[in-house]
């Protein structure tokens, strides 16, 4: 076997469907509510979820849950683009490498994630976000680390599910063929068609945060129900009462197959 494809099923683990917590949001938008000191908060990340989505600079200060046996992978963003910085009214997906591969992967990380945006008005624009895709994903694959290639549209709170769904449905193939290992996307109104259009894994993002926990276990139970192999959840995992809870119920739905509402009732989930 490959490096790459140890790692990738250390992610899928017997076969399981992966839940990552995304806790990279600083990255664009400073500190959060749930994730103000990051070092401290990661430590209610429940080890039995796969995988944590971080930034480059956060790894030397929370290398602490990943140092252990049996401890959750390291997911780390590689590129840094305009279209996350939602606070600025930024949406042109103007997009910079933040680090080498091979710095993260020196720090300790087992994934990169390559961010992609396409149709961003300007052709060029798409031509360069492609052209910095493909050179990360190349390089990650000399080293042997698998990519996880997000596709985030421009102006994603202005879409229609329908103009949502045409989007995802072309890019994720387009960011197959471009070479990523699996894919971070939006859950769509006909989701199943874009897993069935596309060979690599795609796991679902948790996006806003939900006003109860039992819709956001009802989006990954959705999620895993129309192909997805897995949810990557930010908010929704960290900004709730008992992190370590809602992380444990999300793992139940998405890897077991346990429905939202039994998930809510087997781990005691309540509201503010």
């Amino acid at each position: 076997m490959t490096g790459k494809e140890i790692r990738l099923n250390r992610l899928f683990s017997n076969g399981e469907n992966a839940v990552v917590v995304a806790m990279d949001h600083g990255e664009f938008d400073g500190p959060l509510p749930g994730m103000i000191n990051l070092p401290d908060v990661i430590k209610k990340v429940d080890p039995g979820i796969s995988a944590v989505l971080l930034s480059p600079g956060m790894m030397a200060h929370c290398g602490h849950a990943f140092a252990y046996k049996g401890a959750p992978m390291a997911i780390v963003r590689i590129n840094w683009s305009t279209v996350y910085a939602f606070h600025w009214d930024y949406n042109d997906a103007d997009t910079v490498p933040a680090v080498s591969v091979a710095d993260v992967v020196t720090a300790g990380a087992d994934i990169a994630l390559v961010s992609l945006t396409l149709k961003t008005g300007s052709e060029a624009r798409d031509a360069r976000n492609v052209e910095l895709f493909c050179k990360l994903t190349n390089e990650a694959k000399r080293l042997g680390i698998p990519v996880v290639g997000e596709f985030f549209p421009a102006y994603s709170d202005r879409l229609s599910k329908e103009e949502m769904h045409e989007q995802v449905y072309r890019a994720c193939r387009i960011v197959a063929e471009l070479g990523a290992d699996l894919i971070k996307t939006f859950h769509t109104i006909k989701f199943k068609d874009v897993t069935d259009s596309c060979p690599i894994p795609i796991l679902g993002l948790g996006a806003e945060k939900t006003p109860k926990q039992i819709q956001a276990l009802e989006l990954a139970e959705k999620i895993v129900q129309d192909g997805g192999r897995g949810v990557v959840f930010g908010r929704n995992a960290m900004q709730v009462p008992d992190p370590g809870a809602f992380q444990r119920a999300l793992c139940d739905v998405v890897k077991r197959g346990v429905i939202a509402s039994q998930a809510v009732k087997n781990h005691g989930l309540v509201d503010d």
